[in-house]
């Protein structure tokens, strides 16, 4: 039965904001969520792989309120103090060269804001994007996306000079690769190279934009030689190389960013969601000589960088460091994947894990092919059983395994023995 307040939000709410469970919560304290009940849940969808150091986290509650004390809303007319030392704490876990940056609201913003630094600072106008990708929802961003056409259905026509590459996915892969040949041999970015005598000059291209994992896609990382060859070709062609870790950034891989797990640097870094632990913020950071060349009111925003989402932000980032947190993830994230890999070869159903740190995928199939169905009812199961999670993936068949940074091992283990006591109700096959 629905409680109240969901029957209210199904009579105002357009049914176009799609939730992801019926659940009614009312509050929400570190690693667990509580319904009207009483009922508490292990939370690891951390609010779309947002509240990465846990609900309500003490350090950032704090911030905020002796933030809106002060000074709540300055619509970009005046400098303050929160803005700034964001950008203080932000260089000291940035990739160098980048040391500027430009804050808006949302993940799709900052994407956009990228696109616009991009093609003004190169003077060209294409922007290459990949299949499978995921960059938000604005008319821009999904003329970039490709994870789901129904991101794009009744849309377009679409932001014009987007080219769409192959991303190397062993599981889907169209030309049948394993896995081992597309971490090594990946002819992607063959293709790609073929696209720049086929269809785009390189002198034209301003921007590649590429998640380092795919997220909405199916948590599918991109193999290293793939992405230390797309920065390769970049370079020699002065492409901008665009890095959307709007959900791999802030200690979600056990890292800052994802891209130090392949030495890779980007041109124009994309932040949001896990920035400032749920309020809205995100930021596009880039080299000072980059930065310099959008000239004053290129680009602009009434909300982006608000004083309080700053504070947050501020307070976030120095949660992560004082406690640890990058540490601790790094260390437990190796027995999550161990546990995991376990109920991989234990279950046919599972056909891999993937990921880094506390971003996991777990794909389901059924033989072979794709199995939502079976996606579907083990989400649910352990929903009733106190493990919320959330799915992704073309056809919806992979779970994402969220647990926030400050995830003790022993509500690790809660949530692991829930999904596999689901696994277990889902299929009788056991692998020999």
């Amino acid at each position: 039965m629905h409680s109240k307040v969901v029957e209210r939000g199904k009579k105002f709410i357009t049914p176009a904001f799609a939730w992801s469970t019926e659940i009614e919560i009312v509050r929400g304290e570190g690693t667990f969520v509580y319904d009207r009940r009483g009922k508490k849940y292990l939370d690891f969808t951390c609010g779309t792989a947002t509240t990465n150091i846990g609900h309500c986290p003490p350090r950032v509650v704090e911030a905020a309120q002796k933030q809106m004390e002060k000074l709540i809303h300055a619509g970009g007319n005046y400098y303050y103090e929160s803005v700034v030392d964001l950008c203080d704490e932000l260089i000291t876990i940035t990739p160098d060269p980048i040391d500027m940056f430009f804050f808006s609201n949302s993940g799709a913003e900052a994407n956009e804001g990228a696109i616009k630094l991009a093609r003004y600072v190169t003077k060209r106008t294409n922007i290459i994007a990949f299949r499978g990708a995921f960059h938000g929802r604005t008319l821009g961003c999904i003329s970039l996306t490709t994870s789901n056409v129904k991101y794009r259905r009744d849309y377009g026509p679409f932001l014009p000079g987007v080219y769409i590459a192959p991303f190397p996915y062993a599981q889907q892969c169209p030309l049948n690769h394993d896995a081992q040949f597309c971490a090594g041999e990946c002819e992607c970015t063959t293709i790609l190279e073929s696209m720049f005598r086929h269809e785009v000059r390189p002198e034209e291209v301003a921007a590649v934009i590429i998640e380092p994992i795919q997220g909405e896609g199916g948590y599918v990382p991109a193999p290293k030689p793939f992405l230390a060859k797309l920065r390769e070709l970049c370079d020699h062609h002065g492409i901008m190389l665009i890095l959307d870790e709007v959900q791999t950034g802030f200690g979600r891989t056990a890292k800052w960013f994802a891209c130090e797990h392949y030495d890779v640097i980007p041109d124009i870094l994309v932040m949001a969601k896990g920035i400032a632990s749920g309020f809205p913020l995100s930021a596009l950071g880039a080299n000072r000589k980059v930065m310099e060349k959008w000239s004053p009111g290129a680009h602009g925003t009434t909300f982006g960088g608000n004083p309080v989402s700053c504070a947050a932000a501020v307070a976030t980032i120095e949660t992560i460091k004082k406690d640890g947190l990058l540490e601790q993830a790094t260390e437990l994230s190796r027995h999550l994947f161990n546990r995991l890999t376990d109920i991989k070869n234990d279950y046919s159903i599972v056909s891999d894990v993937r990921g880094f740190g506390y971003m996991i995928g777990i794909e389901f199939v059924n033989g072979r092919e794709p199995d939502p169905e079976a996606a579907k009812k083990i989400r649910k199961t352990c929903e009733k059983n106190g493990l919320l999670l959330l799915s992704c993936g073309l056809y919806g068949h992979v779970i994402r395994f969220l647990p926030p940074l400050t995830a003790t091992k022993e509500e690790l283990d809660a949530a692991l023995d829930i999904l596999s006591d689901a696994i277990k109700k889902a299929t009788p096959m056991i692998r020999v």
